[in-house]
C-alpha cells in the first residue's frame, strides 16, 4: 500500500502492460478494500478510498472505456482529489438498492443527505465535506446515489483516531436515513495509514 497523495501519468501503465497484471491487481484491490469499507444501515455502504484504490479505479476506467493517451489527464482530474492529503480521510459513500422503484423512492427523499454525514471519536466530531466537483443533490431534492466526502482532521483528532479505546463511529443523521456503525479496528488500522505520519 501507498500512502501517496497525487497519481501522476508517470504512475499510469499502458494497458498492455495493465492487462498482464489486470487480475493480480484485481485480487490485490480486493484484499485491500476489505478493510475500508462499512455498512452504514441497510442500504448504505462508505468506501474509504486512498492511492491505492485510485491508481485501480483510474486503469479500470481506462481498460474499460480504451480512450487512450487523450482520457488519461481526464481520469487524473477526476480521481486525484479523492486520495487523502494525509490529514483526512476521503469516502464515497454509497445507497445501494437493487429495486429499481425503491431506490428511485428512497434517493427522492435524500436530498442534502452529503452534509449530515459524520465522524464521531467518542463524541468529537468531524462533518463530512463533500466533494464539490458536481452537485449531488438536485433542485428537485432528489439524492445521487453516490456522494464523494472529505473528513478533515487536526493532528489531535487523528491521535484520537488511531487511540483504541476511543470509541469511533460514522453515521448519517439525515431525517429520512438516521443510522449509525461502529468503526471496527481492522477498519480503523487500516485507515490510520491514511495520515501522514
Amino acid at each position: 500500500m501507498s500512502n501517496r497523495t497525487e497519481i501522476t501519468r508517470e504512475d499510469v501503465l499502458s494497458m498492455d502492460d495493465y492487462g498482464q497484471r489486470r487480475t493480480e491487481s484485481r485480487k490485490r484491490i480486493t484484499a485491500i478494500k476489505k478493510n475500508r469499507r462499512l455498512a452504514i444501515g441497510p442500504d448504505a455502504t462508505i468506501y474509504f478510498e486512498n492511492y491505492d484504490t485510485m491508481w485501480h479505479q483510474i486503469h479500470e476506467m481506462l481498460w474499460i472505456e480504451k480512450g487512450g493517451d487523450e482520457q488519461i489527464e481526464d481520469e487524473l482530474r477526476a480521481y486525484n482529489p479523492l486520495i487523502p492529503n494525509g490529514s483526512e480521510l476521503v469516502a464515497t459513500l454509497m445507497f445501494e438498492i437493487d429495486d429499481p422503484d425503491r431506490r428511485a423512492q428512497v434517493l427522492a427523499g435524500l436530498g442534502g443527505v452529503e452534509d449530515t454525514v459524520e465522524i464521531s471519536l467518542d463524541g468529537d466530531v468531524i462533518k463530512a465535506v463533500p466533494e464539490e466537483d458536481v452537485e449531488r443533490t438536485n433542485a428537485a431534492g432528489k439524492a445521487s446515489s453516490i456522494q464523494f466526502l472529505h473528513f478533515p482532521f487536526t493532528a489531535q483528532k487523528i491521535a484520537k483516531f488511531r487511540d483504541p479505546d476511543v470509541r469511533v463511529t460514522v453515521g448519517i443523521g439525515h431525517n429520512a436515513y438516521g443510522h449509525l456503525a461502529i468503526i471496527p479496528p481492522e477498519v480503523r488500522e487500516a485507515l490510520s495509514g491514511d495520515f501522514a505520519d
